[in-house]
């Protein structure tokens, strides 16, 4: 009865874990750009009691054996990147992928961080910069006299300027990048990741070009996270936690029961 109180404590112990995944999933429901997590399970190790395919005798063997497992653990969270809905704002600053790639944004200690958030502000000097004033890379300068701000869907970068022969001028050209493996990559909040040996190294790209998404202005993409599906995840997660929760009473109870009559 000892083992099956250790067994149904790692299955309260990943339960709770789970339960933390859903909750993470829940709270950045209205974060931009912001992609869910699911939590991954495994067995842990079993103790084999009698080897499957062994002799039971010299002519024949065992179909199955005998073994007993040692519970379960959660051995990672991955990152669904699926896309989320796209919504249209008044911003022109607002600027989403629409399809595969991360927007580039400087850190301040000079590497590079990858987004999905677009939501775009400009700083004291005119470069376009992330809600925490990190620069977009590269960096895009807007002047003070202009007077309109276009972002066309291959990342052009385009000011109309103020004077009698307002022309459109081009100011730079923003650029996206993807990843193998973006469920690879660092979350290291603020909705920004970073590349790992998981995720690979960066391919950079121009907007709507070898299978990069082009990028769509006015528009921010929203969570991918599911209300209806995180609410199902959580009432199976809380079942199952009390599943763990009565092993553990049983076991409970039989140990006293043993203890009380022998």
């Amino acid at each position: 009865m000892l083992p099956a109180l250790y067994v149904s404590k790692t299955g309260l112990a990943a339960q709770d874990i789970n339960l933390t995944t859903i909750s993470n999933n829940l709270a950045n429901v209205s974060t931009t750009g912001f992609k869910r997590d699911r939590a991954e399970f495994q067995d842990l190790l079993y103790q084999i009691k009698r080897q499957p395919g062994a002799q039971s005798t010299q002519d024949s063997e065992l179909p199955s054996g005998l073994q007993l497992g040692t519970g379960v653990r959660i051995v990672g969270t991955q990152k669904n990147f699926s896309a989320g809905s796209l919504q249209t704002t008044d911003q022109p600053l607002d600027l989403a992928v629409n399809g595969r790639g991360f927007f580039q944004v400087m850190q301040p200690d000079g590497t590079v961080a990858y987004s999905r958030d677009g939501t775009f502000h400009l700083d004291s000097n005119g470069q376009i910069v992330t809600a925490n004033g990190y620069a977009l890379e590269p960096a895009i300068v807007v002047p003070a006299q202009a007077q309109t701000f276009t972002v066309g869907q291959d990342g052009t970068v385009s000011v109309t300027l103020a004077g009698a022969n307002a022309t459109s001028q081009v100011i730079g050209n923003l650029q996206t990048a993807d990843f193998v493996n973006p469920s690879g990559l660092q979350a290291v909040g603020s909705n920004l990741f970073l590349e790992t040996a998981s995720s690979g190294a960066p391919q950079v790209g121009t907007p709507g070009l070898n299978g990069f998404g082009t990028t769509q202005q006015n528009t921010l993409e929203a969570s991918n996270v599911s209300t209806v599906e995180e609410m199902v995840n959580m009432i199976t997660t809380q079942r199952a936690y009390e599943m763990n929760s009565k092993v553990i009473s049983t076991a409970d109870q039989m140990l006293q029961y043993v203890t009380q009559n022998l």
